[in-house]
């Protein structure tokens, strides 16, 4: 029984304090929460923020767990990287993921970061909450080993320093104790830079005048002390420095009440105590000004902040009826232009912000992230630095964040991406790979009785393919047997019996795209057996699309037309509508999740079949919303109606948002279109 709108709201907060409130065990307060959050995702939403549900659209039952893996995701590797590195790579560092005795008194006795990272919540169908840490795990800083472990990381994937925040409170410090450690211990060798954060601790996490915990008194004096305990870290030879002078950042400069003075202070004091000249940095979190204006020599560009994006809450259904955040699409700040300013300004790259962590209910999110188009922006400011920056030395990017883990700014492996930012920041730093010029046919065998006919048509198409089987494990001997039957060479991969076909190609994609690989022929040995033309369906799709006429014209074109994303067999283009009623609530799903347009049903096409050519940056979206692994169903037999059927009819409507054309193997061979006869293979809802 639906429960009533007025007990949804009151039993989200509940679920959101994880039961704390019941005199209850731990264990069966867990065990609510998690059958509370099932049953809430069960609900329509009321209210007027985010897309509104009816009745008839209920939303998507989230299955997956929050540690599950994703596609996209990456194991730890070791790669030779340049010497010396084409940029020096500097994260911002958050120290706060070890408990102290103010945070104790504030937040609860052993509060950390891990706190608000733990108790977050998905509030959107689509939304990654928690996200929980990988290799790393919930490290606490006061080990020496735990930043050890961090830096040696970081250097292994091109990072090439920490700056880290440093909490100052006219005279008393916060989070200093792992900075101490690394300036107590020259083992720990990665360079670190300080980012003062000048701001009040509030409870809201904003730095703002209300619910202050602790607060700043800046004054001339203040400014002497600080330069003074912080001289250590500047003295430091592994301290990062710019053109010899040590690199000081301060977070908001706005907040000084005269920072030109401040400023001279600074440089005055570390002059006549044998520090020598410093370069100072401002970042812009809030200021947007000159800093020759306030007296400094550079600024840091820090997006998200400073950036007003159009919101996108709309765009998604609710799980949390009280969510009152907002939702931008991430996609905008990392296709933006390199920054250009009249004075020295430092680019900054961001893997993601969402910190409905530190902001329960009221989160500000940017959907659509992805390591890959990370690594995308951070090769361009990378390339943007070395023409605007300073001759003779390597440019300096900046990446926000390392470890703002409630604020979904990680570069630290993940439960559901282990490494994957880690090897987008190496890989901006290497050569891109060479184009494979090959085509790549990738078929999904679950029917190897079938693969040899397939493989026979391979060979007489001529074409020099890279080959590529799926297969689950207990098929893979025969599979084997078929290709060495047909002499052909080629790779097996194989996996679980999930996903139907449509889970062992996207399992590919990311590698594919990092050899190069550019066009593909999708197949597989589809039988159908549940209707009585399932043969003759198959043999259709693999005459329109491998013939041996047909294949060399059709690989030829898309070496012609960069435009040319999608090459269907004739016939097989069909109305949106077809099976629709079994399909629609994924499709609905998956064009939010991929940041696509909702589908006009009655205008929109897919590929029936899911067998076609494809240039592999057409589907980006969909490679990039690194769908997990859980959201797919085990195979039981079913015939339509799962997140792989409704991936079969988002190919075309991704490559149609990334401006790709998709064309019919008989419009590109010249032939004439087929007559406009029903399709024998699918019916209208």
């Amino acid at each position: 029984m639906p429960l009533p709108n007025a007990l949804r709201s009151p039993l989200y907060s509940l679920l959101r304090s994880g039961f704390r409130l019941l005199p209850l065990p731990t264990a069966v307060r867990d065990r609510w929460r998690q059958r509370f959050l099932d049953r809430l995702a069960g609900l329509v939403p009321p209210g007027p923020r985010g897309q509104p549900a009816s009745a008839d659209a209920p939303l998507r039952r989230p299955r997956h767990h929050a540690g599950g893996r994703a596609l996209g995701y990456r194991e730890h590797s070791v790669v030779a990287l340049p010497d010396p590195l084409p940029a020096t790579v500097v994260a911002f560092y958050l120290p706060q993921f070890h408990p102290i005795p103010e945070n104790d008194a504030w937040w609860g006795e052993g509060f950390t970061e891990w706190h608000n990272v733990t108790r977050a919540l998905p509030q959107f169908e689509g939304h990654v909450q928690p996200r929980l840490p990988g290799s790393l795990g919930f490290y606490d800083l006061r080990l020496p080993d735990a930043m050890r472990r961090q830096m040696q990381l970081a250097r292994e994937y091109g990072i090439g320093a920490f700056c880290s925040y440093f909490y100052w409170f006219a005279g008393k410090t916060l989070l200093e104790q792992p900075l101490r450690q690394w300036l107590d211990d020259p083992a720990l060798d990665l360079p670190i830079c300080l980012c003062w954060a000048n701001e009040n601790w509030s409870r809201r996490w904003d730095g703002r005048a209300d619910q202050v915990l602790i607060a700043q008194r800046h004054s001339a004096q203040d400014d002497l002390a600080f330069i003074a305990h912080v001289a250590p870290y500047l003295r430091d030879p592994r301290y990062l420095r710019v053109d010899g002078k040590p690199l000081l950042l301060v977070y908001r400069p706005g907040l000084l009440p005269e920072p030109r003075n401040t400023a001279q202070r600074w440089r005055r004091w570390c002059r006549e105590h044998g520090i020598g000249d410093i370069h100072l940095v401002y970042v812009q979190s809030f200021d947007n000004v000159d800093p020759a204006d306030i007296g400094f020599d550079a600024a840091v560009a820090f997006p998200p902040n400073n950036i007003t994006p159009r919101p996108i809450t709309d765009r998604f259904r609710l799980i949390n009826p009280d969510f009152h955040g907002d939702i931008h699409d991430w996609r905008e700040l990392a296709a933006a232009d390199p920054p250009r300013a009249r004075f020295p300004l430092y680019p900054t790259v961001n893997p993601g912000w969402d910190n409905e962590p530190r902001r329960s209910g009221r989160g500000r999110v940017f959907m659509h992230a992805s390591p890959r188009a990370y690594g995308e922006w951070l090769r361009r400011s990378i390339a943007h630095a070395g023409t605007t920056q300073p001759a003779g030395r390597p440019p300096l990017v900046f990446v926000n964040a390392w470890n703002e883990w409630a604020e979904g700014a990680v570069l630290e492996p993940d439960a559901r991406l282990g490494h994957a930012w880690l090897h987008a920041t190496r890989a901006a730093m290497l050569p891109q790979a060479a184009r494979d010029t090959r085509p790549c046919v990738v078929i999904h065998a679950w029917y190897p009785e079938v693969l040899g006919e397939m493989l026979d048509r391979l060979i007489a198409s001529k074409l020099d393919w890279r080959l590529i089987v799926t297969t689950t494990p207990d098929k893979a001997e025969a599979v084997l047997q078929a290709m060495t039957r047909a002499r052909i060479d080629g790779e097996i991969v194989t996996s679980e019996n999930r996903g139907r076909d449509i889970l062992p190609f996207l399992r590919l994609a990311d590698r594919l795209l990092d050899e190069g690989v550019e066009v593909v022929l999708k197949l597989h040995t589809k039988r159908s057996v549940h209707r009585q033309d399932g043969e003759t369906w198959r043999r259709e799709l693999l005459d329109g699309l491998l013939a041996p006429q047909r294949a060399q014209r059709i690989f030829e074109a898309f070496g012609e037309d960069a435009a040319l994303g999608l090459v269907a067999a004739d016939g097989h283009i069909q109305p949106l509508h077809y099976y629709w009623g079994a399909n629609r609530h994924h499709v609905e799903y998956l064009a939010a999740r991929l940041g696509l347009a909702q589908p006009d049903v009655e205008h929109d096409r897919f590929i029936a079949g899911s067998m076609f050519w494809m240039r592999l940056d057409a589907l980006r979206p969909l490679f990039d919303a690194h769908l997990g692994i859980d959201e797919f169903e085990i195979e039981v037999n079913q015939v339509d109606g799962t997140l792989a059927h409704a991936i079969e009819r988002i190919f075309l409507l991704a490559a149609h948002h990334g401006g790709y054309r998709t064309e019919t193997a008989g419009q590109l061979c010249g032939e004439a279109p087929p007559d406009d006869r029903a399709f024998p293979y699918a019916r209208r809802d």
